[in-house]
């Protein structure tokens, strides 16, 4: 109940600033507010705190500095979510109960904009503002519910990811003023790519399966698998805790085997081939991206890094470099700019996706990862 009531706080402010937005100006704006009240940013208070003095500051700099020419309102989807009183639908806001819910919401919303189309040309279609305050899960399942947005609707949407979670990976900022600062400032619409992970296998089970920041394979998705089967069950940052531990016992639970690279470019040349023994290899969007709550595995403009085994002494010499963004220039660490990579390998291995991990068989190999059309709509500022 306390955790729903500091969503529904933080929902007010919130809405102050959809009213005032001046994104879009010219159409109008259409908001919901997708929020899990089990997030860190909610039921942590010492974040709770931070957070509430971040929104009311912005909220009242909305409120006194931002005059909103078009209309702005809450989506219908969220007034027929509230099966309450009908504050929070007025509010726009929905908390999510179950797995998949935000998901399942994105597409409502999508069907929500299918009807109001306007009739004639000359009229303005609504603008669907998506604001999501949770982790990398609820990011992740309203973007890949996104990325399936109808090709009509591609300038209809925006979707701007708050850092309200444990791991804020996925966020369009770690720190809450600078995203909050997409909604009152002048931002413009930019199509971002996604990860996709394609496996050679017949299991219809076995993808295709998207990524929205970072798509692993290896120690870090067994680390992934790990801390979210134990969480709940160990204290503090459990991640790191598991980083640890793999960094003693991975070789020991999953076979290292020559892992087969061959890596192109978005003109479809073969930039480069190798056979090594990887302990994980790790592909983003873009480079510049930290995965595991703000661990910096792509440190510069590369979006692939494949990190050699090995000696146990080495590694634990080593670790600090690789989790604090040290290892662009360690011999160990294979960095490269690439569009798609080509994945041979002979055993079981684990994959995730923005932190959500798969097992592979050998049967799924070759795998490629791959970096698709832009097709996510975020928000940048002008």
């Amino acid at each position: 109940m306390k955790d729903i009531q500091a969503v529904e706080e933080f929902a007010i402010d919130l809405a102050d600033m959809c009213t005032h937005t001046p994104l879009m100006a010219e159409r109008p704006l259409v908001w919901t507010i997708i929020a899990n009240p089990m997030a860190g940013g909610f039921t942590i208070a010492k974040r709770w705190k931070q957070h509430r003095t971040i929104l009311r500051e912005y909220a009242d700099r909305a409120r006194t500095t931002i005059q909103r020419p078009g209309p702005a309102m809450p989506s219908r989807t969220a007034v027929e979510a509230d099966r309450g009183t009908g504050r929070l639908g007025a509010l726009g806001l929905i908390p999510t109960l179950r797995p998949n819910h935000a998901g399942d919401l994105v597409r409502s919303l999508i069907d929500e904009a299918l009807a109001n189309q306007p009739e004639h040309k000359t009229e303005a279609a609504p603008f669907y503002l998506i604001i999501t305050a949770g982790g990398d899960g609820t990011s992740l399942e309203a973007l890949t519910a996104l990325y399936h947005l109808p090709p009509q609707l591609r300038n209809s949407f925006a979707i701007l990811r708050l850092p309200m979670g444990t791991g804020n990976d996925g966020a369009d900022a770690r720190d809450l003023d600078k995203a909050l600062d997409l909604l009152v400032h002048p931002s413009r619409l930019v199509f971002t790519p996604a990860v996709e992970l394609r496996t050679a296998g017949k299991d219809k089970q076995k993808g295709p399966f998207l990524a929205f920041n970072i798509l692993s394979v290896g120690l870090d998705a067994f680390v992934t698998h790990m801390t979210n089967k134990m969480k709940g069950q160990l204290p503090g940052d459990s991640y790191k805790l598991w980083v640890d531990i793999a960094t003693l016992f991975y070789d020991r639970i999953y076979r290292v085997e020559p892992m087969g690279i061959e890596a192109y470019d978005a003109q479809g040349r073969r930039i480069a081939a190798f056979e090594k023994k990887l302990l994980l290899l790790a592909f983003g969007i873009s480079g510049r991206r930290t995965y595991g709550a703000g661990i910096p595995i792509l440190p510069d403009d590369r979006n692939v890094c494949g990190v050699e085994e090995m000696p146990l002494l080495k590694k634990l010499k080593l670790k600090k470099l690789f989790t604090s963004g040290q290892h662009a220039d360690r011999s160990e660490a294979h960095m490269l700019s690439a569009a798609k990579v080509l994945i041979r390998y002979s055993e079981p291995i684990l994959a995730q996706m923005d932190g959500e991990p798969v097992l592979l068989d050998r049967e799924d190999f070759p795998i490629t990862l791959s970096l698709t059309e832009p097709r996510i709509p975020t928000l940048r500022l002008v």
